[in-house]
């Protein structure tokens, strides 16, 4: 009996007892189909959590003031660096060139302002942010109404306004018609010229509840007080990170005229803390997932094992013309194993394609559109129920290997 005759083999004796093949196959399907589905799902997850915080700044970088706390060690006092200035923004934006990087200019004017239009006005918890015209887009927010700035409005210092979701309920109730009108704030009036759709209070600012307006007339009504300027340069392609972070760090640095070989006068800070810590968490996840899977399919194969040992007694007979016929133990150990695999890798496919599935309506059921394909815990999956059906088929083979030829002819 070569190799593949004893798969044709393997096959027949499957057809022979087909229902408790097909139960034994179901054991390890539900065992693959955990495995494979709870994966998925957290694939899934993590997709949507990826594309997500692309847009919330995950591969972007901040350029910020030095917090200066006058602390002294040792007597010896904190140096204190003048804080960034509008016009170092500015030229940090001409100036920096790496390609197809983008860069953003903020600065929170107040987060107690009080806006009115016409006889209504909000309670004072609104926060007013000045901005160029890439804060919208770096910051992953959409513009649900009306349109974004003009780069002739942001170096013009227009009164123009761009509204959250949250701030315009308050100031035009249902009402749907907000563009090109006038709120006010500080006794300044500004045209609505765009609505962000609502995003949610789990966002780094509460962008529902602000309105936006050029980083210039921002600087204006600061009157003097000086604002916090805020750089977040964006970088498509993640790869680019160290070579943006290194040419920025250049160009601030010739702008602020730090000397060379002191240290920055300025904040430079890569935007990952939450795409670390969610990949903590999805890993955290994974594990769980695959210690639910391993222990399901565990006890598919004990189950397996199990069947295969009744296998063997009730072919004993059959063991025995097989080597009464020249069946060498080898030959007898690869029928039993590759009858175990077979069965272990149909449970296997049918596991695989339900975990895919049922992961993937799990991702749909709590909001995440994507459907994923894990082609690595499917492969991963297949590998499993060999190892299963090896592990499961190994002992009943070897046992039926060492059955006595003549003893096994006269099992009844």
């Amino acid at each position: 009996m070569n190799f593949i005759e004893n798969i044709r083999e393997g096959l027949r004796s499957i057809k022979a007892n087909m229902l408790r093949s097909v139960l034994t196959a179901l054991i390890v399907a539900i065992g693959i189909t955990s495995l494979v589905g709870i994966l998925t799902a957290i694939d899934g997850i993590e997709y949507s959590v990826n594309e997500s915080l692309s847009s919330l700044g995950a591969n972007s970088f901040d350029i910020y003031s030095k917090n200066n706390r006058n602390a002294a060690q040792d007597g010896v006092k904190e140096k204190v660096y003048p804080p960034v200035l509008l016009n170092e923004a500015q030229k940090f934006i001409d100036q920096f060139k790496v390609s197809s990087a983008t860069v953003s200019l903020s600065a929170s004017l107040t987060i107690i302002a009080e806006i009115k239009h016409a006889s209504e006005k909000t309670s004072p918890r609104v926060n007013v942010m000045g901005a160029n015209e890439e804060y919208i887009p770096i910051k992953g927010l959409n513009i649900e109404q009306g349109r974004n700035f003009s780069p002739f409005e942001i170096q013009n210092g227009a009164h123009v306004a761009i509204i959250g979701d949250e701030l315009c309920r308050s100031l035009y109730g249902q009402s749907k018609n907000i563009l090109n009108t006038v709120v006010s704030f500080k006794g300044m009036q500004f045209k609505v010229i765009g609505k962000l759709k609502e995003k949610g209070s789990l966002s780094e600012n509460n962008f529902d509840n602000m309105m936006i307006i050029p980083i210039i007339v921002a600087n204006q009504l600061a009157s003097g007080a000086g604002l916090r300027y805020r750089l977040n340069v964006a970088v498509p392609d993640p790869n680019q990170m160290d070579y943006a972070m290194g040419e920025a760090t250049g160009v601030m640095r010739k702008i602020r005229h730090d000397e060379t070989g002191r240290e920055n006068s300025f904040e430079i800070e890569k935007s990952e803390s939450l795409a670390q810590e969610m990949e903590s968490i999805t890993n955290g996840l994974r594990i769980g997932g695959f210690g639910v899977g391993f222990i399901t399919l565990l006890g598919a194969s004990i189950a397996l094992m199990n069947i295969m040992l009744v296998s063997v007694t009730e072919r004993t007979r059959e063991v025995g013309v097989r080597k009464a016929l020249g069946a060498t133990p080898l030959r007898i150990r690869q029928q039993f194993v590759i009858e175990a695999i077979t069965v272990c890798v149909l449970g296997g496919i049918g596991g695989v394609l339900l975990g895919i599935l049922i992961g993937n309506l799990i991702s749909s059921a709590i909001g995440i559109d994507a459907f994923v394909v894990p082609w690595f815990w499917m492969f991963m999956g297949m590998v499993v129920c060999i190892v299963v059906g090896l592990i499961s088929g190994y002992y009943p083979a070897h046992k039926a290997s060492k059955l006595d030829p003549i003893e096994s002819l006269r099992f009844e």
